[in-house]
């Protein structure tokens, strides 16, 4: 059976923006004296905090997000840490988003950084893209901050787009056409691409693809073969301007989050089972989401009023909640190695919070031929059809046998403009999903 041929739209009447260094240059917006420094923003801005948005100015001097702050000082001394301030940062994307709407009625937050804007249906108002592109950045710097800067992409799809955006950067401009695009991916290698990994390049490599300006030209039958799914036909297609990208469906992140009363405290096996419980509590999520992670962020709240805040990066998408843990662990280990010490999960903890993003779909993901991951994914939606017949309490895995109680899945759905909040009791979870308007 041959695969249906999609029509591609070759205008380039897609607009993606990225706001440069959100947080640390909204940081700079409201306080003119940190304007041209190195800053770089922190949930927990003491010695072992981690960064979560470097400045402008930071990058240039090697200082990159996730890194320790000790570490980053280290780098660059003349570093200024920074806490983080979400509700400002909230503000100044509401104010982004009003300019984005002047120009056009079709606007998706990608994330509180992120916009795409589609022109398809008003291509004979704006007929120039360039010059809209333009004046959308004048007007950010006249009507919100002007010290915010952001890169734009213009392509006939999203994804061409967003890798357009990431071309130059700060405050770059560039477009993809029918015309250029080949120049512009001659320029980019197979694993700069979002989903493919060091395993799949090679194995690309293997079938005579190595490099992403041959990916956009082999034919479908041999991506099939390379591939081993249609997930090369789907890269083919986006690469040749046909839009994949479903809105309405798209998360952005997930997140479980636990309070930890005084009585749970006592207990340091109890505070590491209740981790292990939110880990297993988002992989119910990602499993009927069909989704796959490659970025978990741990945050450790004490008593003290101190934070810890861990940023961890998969080599390969992951979608088990034991696998999570396993990330968890190996970087707490890691941390402790370090800080001696130091104990992270301890009795003045009181609150634990695991996010994940960095989605891959199911169809997406490329599995290892010589592991067991099809199995294990098979498993995991039986269990989840399981406990959608018989319930949650009836249907357990072993691992989530050691709270007395059951679990209460309370689930908050938002985007980066509104996010609902629920306080959780010592035996619940706050699941929230942050996914476009």
């Amino acid at each position: 059976m041959s695969t249906p041929q999609i029509k591609p739209n070759l205008i380039p009447n897609i607009m993606f923006v990225d706001m440069n260094s959100f947080f640390a240059s909204c940081e700079q917006q409201v306080n003119y004296y940190l304007r041209n420094k190195p800053i770089a923003v922190c949930v927990y801005p003491g010695k072992y905090g981690s960064i979560i948005a470097p400045s402008i100015e930071a990058k240039r001097k090697g200082v990159k997000t996730g890194m320790r702050l000790s570490d980053a000082i280290k780098i660059c001394p003349e570093l200024i840490p920074l806490e983080t301030h979400p509700s400002r940062y909230r503000e100044i994307h509401v104010e982004l988003m009003d300019v984005f709407h002047k120009y056009s009625d079709v606007v998706y937050a990608k994330s509180i950084d992120e916009a795409v804007i589609k022109f398809t249906h008003l291509k004979y108002i704006h007929k120039d893209l360039i010059k809209v592109a333009q004046q959308i950045k004048e007007d950010i710097k006249s009507q919100v901050g002007d010290y915010l800067k952001c890169s734009i992409g213009i392509a006939p799809n999203t994804f061409l787009a967003k890798l357009a955006s990431d071309i130059k950067k700060p405050d770059g401009l560039t477009l993809i056409s029918p015309e250029n695009i080949d120049d512009v991916l001659k320029n980019i290698k197979l694993t700069d691409l979002p989903g493919i990994a060091k395993p799949t390049a090679l194995k690309l490599n293997d079938a005579g693809i190595t490099s992403v300006v041959q990916l956009r030209h082999t034919n479908h039958e041999k991506l099939k073969k390379a591939f081993k799914s249609i997930v090369g036909i789907q890269w083919n297609q986006r690469l040749n301007f046909i839009e994949t990208e479903n809105y309405s469906s798209q998360y952005k992140s997930m997140q479980a989050m636990r309070q930890i009363s005084k009585a749970q405290r006592k207990s340091l096996q109890n505070i590491k089972n209740l981790l292990a419980s939110l880990c297993l509590t988002l992989e119910k999520r990602l499993t009927k989401q069909g989704l796959y992670l490659k970025e978990v962020t741990l945050t450790v709240r004490y008593e003290t009023g101190e934070h810890y805040h861990d940023i961890i990066k998969s080599s390969q998408p992951i979608q088990e909640g034991a696998e999570i843990m396993k990330l968890i662990n190996k970087n707490i280990k890691l941390y402790e190695d370090q800080n001696p010490n130091t104990t992270v999960i301890n009795s003045q903890v009181n609150m634990l919070s695991v996010n994940v993003f960095d989605f891959v779909s199911d169809e997406e993901n490329q599995f290892n031929m010589f592991d067991n991951n099809l199995q294990k994914r098979k498993l995991r939606k039986t269990v989840e059809k399981l406990r959608d017949k018989y319930g949650n309490t009836k249907v357990k895995k072993a691992a989530e046998l050691h709270e007395k109680e059951a679990m209460v899945d309370a689930i908050g759905f938002g985007s980066v403009k509104h996010l609902y909040k629920y306080q959780a009791n010592d035996s619940d979870i706050l699941i929230t999903e942050n996914f476009p308007d």
